[in-house]
Formats: structure tokens, C-alpha cells, sequence
């Protein structure tokens, strides 16, 4: 039972880093539009702490990061953690050659700048993202729309195993139910037995 336990553990860490929120393919040299332009890098840089408009930005290297990872994985992506709490929240985009239109106007509603965000190559081009008091939904959001990212369609096999997960997920919280009414019902029993036996214990000094 144990190891079945792990399995499905390890399959549901799997299928989470393959199907959701960020599971979506960047334009590549081959795909690249002049709107959309390939996407070479990517670099993250947040406090440390939530607080501040950092949580956001804290999820979505959680969440999304390692989906974006896992379907491209010649893109490089980079994450900054600073001290600075009142500092910026930015996400930077590298592309190839160009911006497109949409990207400069998502990054050009702010003009947040980050410091430790790696200089670009002299065939590269950026457009840094104000992720400061965003969602991370929100935050992936302006990242799809100036990358043109394209969602990866969930195969019938993830749907399967999602479904199956999801089975697993809900049977567990009736058990989980049925084994604390068994618990109290004998914690129940405990305390009745010695009520019982301390009123078998009263009789006796009278």
C-alpha cells in the first residue's frame, strides 16, 4: 500500500508539471511571426518575503516555471530572490532580434526596470514585465499574450490520469472521514467505560 502511495504521488507531480497553468510552447526560431518573435530567456526577480506585492511573483515560480520549463526546454529561465522588499517584481522576456508590438505595449504601461536581470545578447531583445501585485494567473496572462505561448492540448491519457487522480483524491477524504468517526466512536466508548468505573469506584466507599 505504502508504494502504491508513492506512485501516485510521483504520477501526480509528473502530470502537474505537464498539464496546467503555464503548460504552453514559446514561439522558436522556426515558428517566430513578426509579432511573436522567438523567446530565448526568460529571468524572475522577487522578494523573498509575500508581503509587499511579492506573492504573486512567488506562485508563478512555483507554479508556472516549471511547466514552461518542462515544454521548452531550450529556453533558458532564471530566477532572482532579493532582500528588498519595496524593490521591483519583474518578469524579463528575452527575444530574438525583435519586440513584438503586443509585448512593448504590456511592458511600456510601467517601465519597471530590474538590476539583476542578466544582459541581453547583442541578438537579443527585452520587454520587462511589472508583475508587482499581480496574480500569478494574471502574471501569466501578460506573459502569453506577449509571447504568443501557444497552450499544449491536454492528451487523453492526462485526462485519464487526472481523472483518476481526481478519484483517488475524493475516496481519500471519505476514508480519512470514516476513520475519525471510528477514532471517536472508541474515544467515545474510553471515556464511557471509565465514567462507569469511577461511579463503580463511588458505590464502593459509601
Amino acid at each position: 500500500m505504502v508504494n502504491l502511495f508513492k506512485r501516485m504521488r510521483k504520477l501526480k507531480t509528473m502530470l502537474e508539471v505537464r498539464v496546467g497553468t503555464g503548460a504552453a510552447i514559446f514561439p522558436t526560431l522556426a515558428s517566430a511571426s513578426k509579432e511573436f518573435p522567438a523567446v530565448t530567456r526568460l529571468h524572475l526577480t522577487y522578494a523573498k518575503k509575500i508581503y509587499g506585492g511579492h506573492q504573486g511573483a512567488r506562485h508563478f515560480w512555483r507554479r508556472c516555471l516549471p511547466r514552461l520549463k518542462y515544454h521548452n526546454p531550450g529556453v533558458r529561465m532564471t530566477v532572482r530572490q532579493t532582500e528588498d522588499q519595496d524593490g521591483p517584481a519583474a518578469l524579463t522576456i528575452y527575444f530574438a532580434e525583435r519586440v513584438g508590438s503586443t509585448a512593448n505595449a504590456i511592458a511600456g504601461k510601467t517601465q519597471v526596470t530590474d538590476k539583476h536581470a542578466p544582459a541581453p545578447e547583442t541578438s537579443e531583445k527585452t520587454a520587462v514585465v511589472d508583475v508587482k501585485n499581480l496574480t500569478w494567473e494574471e502574471i501569466w496572462s501578460r506573459v502569453q499574450a506577449s509571447t504568443g505561448a501557444e497552450d499544449v492540448p491536454v492528451t487523453p491519457e492526462d485526462e485519464a490520469e487526472q481523472k483518476k487522480l481526481q478519484a483517488i483524491a475524493e475516496k481519500a477524504v471519505t476514508d480519512r472521514q470514516r476513520i475519525e468517526a471510528m477514532r471517536q466512536a472508541k474515544r467515545d466508548q474510553e471515556r464511557m467505560l471509565a465514567e462507569a468505573r469511577g461511579d463503580v469506584e463511588k458505590l464502593k466507599t459509601l
